[in-house]
């Protein structure tokens, strides 16, 4: 049985440190300035022998609720309420201040199991702040370094002894886990799975509406929203169950992963070190998922940035669709709608035939759409073509539209394959291939996305020469 812990302090006290040491990877961006973290982050924590849920959130911090601190500490509360236990966090450095003490009555009230955490308790100024942490009447503190590791036994023991029933039942299934039989992963990554969720990143500008349409989609405010740009820094994961309408989709529910991004500006206008880190942590996002959305403004569709983030998704050989937010305001939307499909097919041309789907997140209206978009793309870029198939349309292609010569001898392409998909990928063989023209390339790649039906993904090609029988270079010569 899994049981989730939220980990709750006032701002920098190093409740994100902590997340990225129980779940054993830098998830969370860290750094010294306090209010990193806004959204509240989900992992998947390690702590000796138990497993279970580790909930990040931002720093607790009185404010009026209609402000973006007290929008994040609405964040906090929720993650309070759907926690089995609370990892409550001071800074045994600056010791208990008057913020502690208000927030501790908070979590009081909560009636959850709860676990003070004196962190930062290496030295002697640290051991004196542990001390003091007794004032609060939370129990006996933990004195723990998240940073250098130190005190996670005694943490261990805490949990177990705040959840016994929980951590007795893990301690079991762990144990039944240890005595199954382990097999080896035969997946050659190859071929669709449907029984794996599909891995999605929403990425765009900053302020193009990607927190709000995902928050629609889930049906819950999970993530942090406003009219303020940036608030996004942290790549969020979300799991959710997509369920198509009855006589829309026959491959039933689907299991999804989504990541919420941060908005992705022009790198030379990036300058905050904050921010810096949020564009990586997106751009890990997008090497990580399956398929990107790139969410535009409907206001301000194909800016320069969108059309760089786009060619970042095809280089990263991501499978690619372009959502058009904030439909509600455009008028003339059959127009209009058919401007931009033509305008991606103009700007976009390495993604050819990527799908535009017009949303809104504010009303809900198009997600369905979007949905079944995502999930043809996704099949799209799993897809493999046969060898026989692909070698009676090169010979019907390259019949249609010989290859140059050169040197007056013809370029001659004798053989494709597609050895791997997940973006499709195909080599070619045949003689004089590294002076095949760019141009050339471009009519394969557009025959084989028209022919076999390839939109929105990225088509690679790679091309193979036969030795030469009768080029000396490299023998040895006998005389």
């Amino acid at each position: 049985m899994s049981f989730t812990v939220a980990i709750i302090g006032r701002p920098n006290v190093g409740k994100s440190t902590l997340f990225n040491r129980l779940v054993g990877k830098k998830l969370a961006l860290v750094d010294d300035q306090p209010g990193v973290t806004r959204d509240r982050r989900e992992g998947e924590a390690r702590l000796g022998d138990l497993t279970f849920t580790i909930v990040d959130t931002a720093g607790l911090e009185s404010s009026d609720p209609d402000s973006l601190t007290g929008r994040m500490r609405a964040q906090t509360e929720a993650a309070i309420e759907l926690a089995d236990a609370i990892f409550f966090m001071i800074d045994s450095r600056s010791g208990i201040t008057p913020v502690d003490r208000h927030f501790a009555s908070l979590v009081r009230r909560a009636g959850k199991p709860l676990i003070l955490i004196a962190n930062k308790a290496e030295g002697r100024s640290g051991e004196a702040g542990a001390y003091e942490a007794f004032d609060l009447g939370l129990g006996d503190p933990v004195p723990l370094s998240a940073e250098h590791g130190d005190g996670f036994a005694s943490l261990y023991e805490a949990l177990r002894e705040a959840l016994p029933a929980e951590t007795a039942l893990a301690e079991i299934e762990s144990e039944e886990e240890a005595e199954r039989p382990v097999f080896a992963d035969d997946e050659d990554g190859t071929e669709l799975d449907l029984s794996k969720p599909l891995r999605i990143a929403v990425v765009g500008r900053p302020n193009a509406g990607k927190s709000t349409l995902i928050n629609h989609l889930l049906g819950e405010d999970r993530l942090l929203t406003g009219p303020e740009a940036g608030i996004t820094r942290d790549s969020i994961s979300v799991d959710f169950v997509w369920r198509p309408r009855e006589g829309q989709n026959q491959a039933g529910e689907r299991r999804m992963k989504i990541f919420d991004t941060a908005g992705l500006r022009k790198r030379a206008n990036v300058q905050d070190k904050l921010e810096k880190l949020a564009a990586a942590d997106a751009l890990r996002a997008v090497r990580f998922a399956e398929v990107v959305v790139l969410l535009l403004d409907a206001t301000i569709p194909f800016e320069k940035q969108d059309l760089t983030i786009a060619d970042l998704v095809e280089r990263e050989g991501r499978a690619l669709v372009i959502a058009v937010n904030k439909w509600d305001l455009v008028e003339d939307r059959g127009e209009r709608l058919a401007m931009l499909r033509e305008e991606a097919e103009r700007l976009l041309p390495q993604v050819r035939g990527a799908p535009v789907v017009p949303v809104s997140g504010r009303t809900g209206d198009g997600l369905e759409g979007l949905m079944r978009a995502i999930a043809k793309v996704h099949e799209t870029w799993n897809r493999r073509i046969s060898t026989s198939r692909l070698n009676r349309w090169l010979a019907d292609a390259t019949q249609r539209t010989p290859p140059p010569a050169v040197s007056g001898r013809r370029i001659r392409l004798r053989f494709m394959t597609q050895p791997k998909a997940r973006p499709p990928y195909f080599v070619i063989f045949g003689n004089q291939l590294e002076a095949l023209p760019k141009s050339y390339e471009r009519f394969l790649v557009n025959g084989l996305r028209e022919n076999f039906d390839l939109p929105g993904v990225p088509i690679r090609i790679s091309k193979r020469t036969g030795d030469n029988p009768y080029s000396t270079k490299g023998k040895r010569k006998i005389w």
